[in-house]
């Protein structure tokens, strides 16, 4: 015999000397495959004469691996300036999430800006379904070839007989080889179909993006290699109760993975939003107690967040403690420091802390907006127009510093804001940003006198 039979785990990579239904290092069922390795005493494989010889890396042609725009700005900052060709981009997301809508949307316009037909294969919908698709969000165009199809080798000639300057497939998990055994969507399928279509991106230097499924989990199905072998991964993200959409990159080859890209989803279609403030902020005209507004980062993007608080006498033994958008961890300690350092009394009341449009506010640099909001709701006093708050709070009541205070400041001074509370430590540091102030606090009570929702300490 010239091999010995062991197993393998396709998810994390793991061996065993059986095979099992579950495998013991990463939990993952129906993951662990037969592989055969060399065995003893057997020689490898014979060197052969390269067909290039290697090169100084000086030398090398760099003009090929250059970004080129989709023409969808948002999904080019994450990117990294656009698509390099040959690159496969693997697109995860939930169900109804509007990865088709974007892609059919980026298809359309980089059809509009490139020198050659965009190539769109679905296996999920029928022909006439996409079309109505495109016709609702305005993506017709004449050089936008579509292809239902869920064979791989007929996907590969659509391919080879277009010659496109894109390929969309939607989704990988559709898409089977009639060489490999099992179904559409399974681990060797997957693998198998995201491998041929990897190796025609490389070959011809066509860019190629992949749809991809999410498990319930949220991570992405089919063996994880997949997200090893492709070049970028992204993961389209939002509620489907909200218009907001984010996407953002976990694997970039070509850029930054600290980027994020907003868009807004309606009936007519998807747009990016390069100013999505309006979508955050609630756009009240007057000062209403319970609010107050920070700046959160989304990867390097600063992102004005309203934060809402209502606190109402409570009926029950024991309140509620609502939260919506935020680290309800988080905001239970903020409670906490407000009762134990300014003596408020939330104990008999239920208390409802949220975020406005659906952004989502995980950070600690939110704390000090939450505690503001929360005070503001429970005395009745609004905060003084135009104060956004910025910083971590501590068990002691103490305000902490942040990271990236100033790309924060220069966003509020941006949007109009008049005041700027920031932890008092690295204040200093800060720059002036036009006529914004910048009033530094050392602990929540300092910041409740700036904001004006409690008299000064004298």
């Amino acid at each position: 015999m010239s091999t010995t039979t062991r197993y393998q785990c396709t998810e994390c990579g793991s061996t065993a000397a059986k095979w099992v239904g579950r495998c013991g290092q990463c939990q993952a069922w129906g993951t662990v495959e037969e592989v055969g390795t060399p065995a003893a005493g057997v020689r490898g494989p014979a060197a052969l004469a390269p067909s290039t010889p290697a090169q100084p890396i000086d030398q090398v042609d760099a003009e090929t691996a250059r970004a080129r725009p989709t023409g969808v700005g948002e999904l080019d900052r994450v990117l990294g300036g656009g698509i390099v060709p040959g690159a496969v981009v693997l697109m995860a997301g939930e169900p109804g999430v509007g990865k088709s809508t974007l892609l059919l949307d980026v298809a359309a316009r980089t059809a509009d800006v490139a020198r050659g037909p965009v190539l769109y294969v679905t296996g999920e919908e029928s022909a006439s379904q996409v079309r109505l698709r495109a016709e609702r969000i305005g993506a017709l165009r004449p050089n936008l070839l579509l292809a239902a199809e869920t064979d791989l080798a007929t996907v590969l000639g659509h391919i080879e007989q277009a010659r496109p300057t894109l390929v969309v497939v939607d989704s990988v998990q559709t898409i089977s080889a009639s060489t490999v055994d099992g179904s559409a969507g399974g681990v060797s399928q997957v693998r198998e179909v995201a491998s041929a279509l990897i190796a025609v991106a490389k070959r011809t230097a066509t860019p190629v993006i992949l749809v991809g499924h999410v498990t319930k989990d949220g991570s992405i199905a089919g063996p994880r290699v997949l997200e090893h072998l492709v070049d970028v991964v992204c993961q389209f993200e939002g509620d489907r109760h909200s218009r907001l959409r984010m996407v953002r990159a976990t694997k970039n080859r070509y850029g930054a993975t600290d980027e994020v890209g907003c868009f807004d989803l309606s009936d007519a279609g998807i747009v990016g939003l390069a100013d999505p403030s309006g979508l955050f902020l609630s756009g009240s005209l007057t000062q209403v107690p319970g609010t107050c507004v920070t700046i959160t980062l989304e990867g390097r993007r600063p992102m004005p967040t309203e934060i809402q608080a209502l606190v109402t006498p409570s009926t029950l033994s024991n309140p509620r403690r609502m939260t919506s958008g935020l680290d309800s961890a988080r905001v239970a300690m903020t409670l906490a420091v407000l009762q134990s350092r300014l003596g408020l009394t939330l104990g008999g009341q239920d208390t409802y802390v949220s975020t406005v449009g659906g952004a989502r506010a995980q950070e600690p640099a939110v704390d000090l907006a939450v505690a503001l909001a929360v005070a503001s709701a429970a005395r009745q006093r609004s905060l003084a127009e135009g104060v956004v708050a910025v910083g971590e709070v501590g068990l002691t009541g103490d305000v902490r510093s942040t990271v990236g205070i100033q790309r924060r400041l220069a966003e509020a001074a941006r949007l109009g804001f008049r005041r700027v509370l920031v932890p008092q430590g690295g204040a200093k540091e800060l720059r002036p940003v036009g006529d914004l102030e910048i009033w530094p606090v050392a602990d929540v009570v300092e910041a409740l006198a700036a904001a004006g929702t409690v008299p000064a300490r004298g």
